[in-house]
C-alpha cells in the first residue's frame, strides 16, 4: 500500500501525519492500526482532525498517565484497540499497543529502543510474530489464522529516518479485510474488546 499523502503539523516541527489509502488504516504486526499518535503535550487518533470518539477515551487517559514522560518532540504510534472494529479480539495485554516510537529527529527508534521505552513507560507493544534475518521463503510460508489476525508487519530492526519509511516498513492484510458496504465501526455500537484475565 502506498501512503496517500504527508501533511507536516503545522507550528510543530518534524512531526508527520501519516495517512494511507482511502481508509487510513495500517496495520502493525497483526494488528489494524489508525495512527493512534502520543506526544508530550497532545493527543490524538489517525489524524490531526480526527473528531471526538468514546472509544478513544481510554487510550486518552493512558497518554494522560505517561504524557510527562515523553521526552519533548517525541511521538508514540500505537493501536487503539478498545473498539472492535472487523474483528474481536478477546485476550489482549492492553487497549493501547504501540509500534513504533519517534524521536525529535523524525528517527523510528530501532526495535530494541523501542521495547526499551514502552518497559520504561509501561505501555505495551504489538506482539512480535518473528524476528531474524529476512528469509523470503520463510515469509511466504507464514501461516496466519485470518479469522482472529488481520495480518502482520515487518519493519527493519534498526533504525530509519521517515524519509525512509517506504523502505523500511511492509505489510500483509488478509484478503476483503475492510468491507466495501460493512459501514464505518465508528457509526456502529461500541462493543469492547476483552483484555486478558
Amino acid at each position: 500500500m502506498k501512503i496517500k499523502e504527508i501533511n507536516k503539523i503545522k507550528n510543530v516541527n518534524k512531526k508527520y501525519d501519516i495517512q494511507v489509502a482511502e481508509n487510513h488504516n495500517f496495520f502493525a504486526n497483526n494488528i489494524l492500526v489508525h495512527n493512534c499518535n502520543m506526544y508530550n503535550d497532545h493527543f490524538h487518533a489517525r489524524s490531526l482532525d480526527s473528531n471526538n470518539h468514546p472509544s478513544r477515551n481510554y487510550v486518552k487517559g493512558i497518554w494522560g498517565s505517561i504524557k510527562s514522560d515523553i521526552p519533548q518532540d517525541w511521538r508514540i504510534c500505537g493501536e487503539n484497540l478498545y473498539a472492535r472494529h472487523s474483528l474481536g479480539y478477546d485476550n489482549l495485554e492492553s487497549y493501547f499497543m504501540c509500534f513504533s516510537i519517534w524521536n525529535a529527529d523524525n528517527m523510528c527508534l530501532d526495535i530494541d529502543q523501542t521495547l526499551e521505552w514502552c518497559k520504561l513507560l509501561g505501555i505495551v507493544h504489538v506482539p512480535i510474530l518473528y524476528r531474524g534475518v529476512f528469509d523470503l521463503d520463510f515469509i511466504k510460508n507464514f501461516k496466519v489464522d485470518t479469522s482472529v489476525q488481520e495480518g502482520f508487519v515487518i519493519r527493519l530492526a534498526r533504525e530509519f529516518h521517515y524519509d525512509d519509511f517506504s523502505k523500511s516498513v511492509v505489510k500483509w492484510v488478509r484478503k476483503g479485510h475492510v468491507a466495501p458496504n460493512s459501514g464505518h465501526w465508528q457509526s456502529k455500537e461500541i462493543i469492547p474488546n476483552k483484555l486478558k484475565i
